[in-house]
């Protein structure tokens, strides 16, 4: 058993989402959306703590939000950043449990399997870094002004969370990163960034990230046929 403590990030706007609030208070069937994300870690052994980044202006409501519910774990409130980068960096300077493989979570990916998250802590500890992802399915065009090129789409790969990584090596792509002025799409680039290899574990196709309405559509199928 690889313990590990996962950062959740909870503190983007959600704008496509066009719901006029943050889509983490969104119900899926019963429950908010990062309730379902939260309940995941929470009933995993494996997990060691919880860390929800979250923005100051809704710091207040998410506290509320948690004492409705019942939880086994902790669950540290830590206030994020301007950008989902910063959240991060906030994220590693409040953990206090710096010996256990770091997960980084989106909170709109509810789906996420116990299976899936153990496979990947296992890899990180062996290799310091590594994440979910699936094989890309769709052809991959790539336009450069007026030149299109079909991709090989045996080599892509769609980057999901968690990401994973020891602690020692996120704490230093992120220092270098912020001392470059550098933001990065997502945690694994600003470790590729420093030349450090990055393995993937395949996850799971439902392991969505919920962004949009659609997506929400298809989250509630999801939650209605095949929970974890």
């Amino acid at each position: 058993m690889t313990k590990y403590v996962v950062i959740v990030l909870a503190a983007g706007m959600g704008k496509r989402m066009k719901a006029g609030e943050n889509k983490q208070f969104i119900l899926l069937e019963d429950k908010p959306l990062i309730v379902h994300t939260l309940e995941v870690f929470d009933k995993d052994d494996w997990c060691e703590g919880i860390l929800l980044v979250t923005r100051e202006a809704e710091r207040k409501r998410m506290d509320q939000l948690l004492n409705q519910y019942e939880w086994k774990k902790s669950i540290h409130l830590v206030i994020g950043g301007k950008e989902r980068q910063d959240s991060v960096y906030q994220g590693l300077k409040n953990l206090t449990n710096k010996e256990a493989i770091i997960f980084i979570h989106d909170g709109a990916r509810p789906f996420v399997r116990h299976a899936d998250l153990h496979r990947l802590a296992e890899q990180a500890s062996l290799s310091q870094a590594a994440l979910l992802a699936v094989p890309v399915t769709d052809t991959i065009k790539q336009k450069n002004n007026e030149l299109l090129t079909t991709l090989d789409r045996t080599t892509l790969w769609a980057a999901q969370t968690p990401q994973a990584f020891t602690f020692e090596r996120i704490w230093q792509a992120h220092v270098a990163a912020k001392q470059a002025g550098v933001y990065g799409t997502d945690d694994a680039s600003l470790v590729e960034r420093i030349g450090h290899p990055v393995e993937i574990v395949e996850g799971s196709y439902q392991n969505i990230k919920i962004t949009t309405p659609e997506d929400l559509k298809q989250a509630n199928y999801i939650s209605r046929t095949d929970r974890i």
